[in-house]
């Protein structure tokens, strides 16, 4: 059982990267500084830096939690009772509600690199876990025959270390449709970085609609079926 102590920590670290996290609203990802912050606590900065060594060390705290808490709405948000493409629509719009609901934490996460920061090992798997439901729904429909045979498909110059995110090993889930999930993966969040950013001001009318038929057109290009 945690000691009072140990609660203590967990609740002042938790206010720590609270605080950091509105930061990002206001002087973004590289303005984030850890004596900021602990003006706002009424901290001395050598007490923060107890909790966090170094700005990079809180960078990798707020990434980490991003990724997981985006990964935990995809996850979610995927039903496996209902078709592919259902699930797939499904976990898309999480992904982008979520985007658009944090948009200072997705900016984090998708947005221009932090100058001088380089990310820990320990940042990949929580990175991964949208794209592992994802993957997951394209080896579901694999294994249950309903993508498209991949005889006469070219190789796609795709790692090997893809494989168990995007599917696993299935005859259907070739290199080629390896290629193809790795372009969706990206489409999508090009897809929500380009509304939430500003760049389709202008050119879409409907936002939710030019959505969902962007992520009916990925479907389709990694072979799920309409229905």
């Amino acid at each position: 059982m945690p000691t009072a102590r140990d609660r203590a920590r967990a609740e002042l670290t938790a206010e720590i990267t609270d605080l950091a996290r509105a930061q990002l609203a206001t002087v973004g990802a590289a303005g984030l500084s850890l004596r900021a912050v602990a003006r706002e606590l009424g901290m001395a900065s050598s007490a923060v830096y107890r909790y966090f060594p170094s700005r990079d060390e809180l960078l990798t705290r707020l990434i980490v939690e991003g990724y997981d808490a985006l990964g935990a709405a995809a996850e979610q948000a995927d039903d496996p009772t209902a078709s592919p493409m259902t699930r797939w629509l499904g976990v898309c719009r999480a992904v982008r509600r979520w985007a658009l609901r944090h948009p200072h934490e997705y900016a984090l996460l998708y947005g221009s690199p932090v100058p001088g920061y380089r990310a820990p090992e320990d940042t990949v798997r929580p990175a991964m876990r949208v794209a592992a439901v994802l993957g997951g729904i394209l080896g579901d429909a694999a294994q249950a025959g309903l993508l498209p045979p991949s005889a006469g498909r070219s190789p796609g110059p795709v790692s090997p270390a893809v494989t168990p995110v995007l599917g696993g090993e299935h005859p259907a889930l070739d290199d080629a449709v390896r290629a193809r999930g790795l372009l969706t993966w990206s489409s999508v969040f090009g897809a929500i970085s380009f509304e939430l950013f500003g760049h389709f001001t202008g050119a879409v009318t409907d936002a939710d609609a030019f959505f969902d038929e962007a992520m009916r057109d990925l479907a389709g290009l990694i072979g799920l079926p309409e229905t």
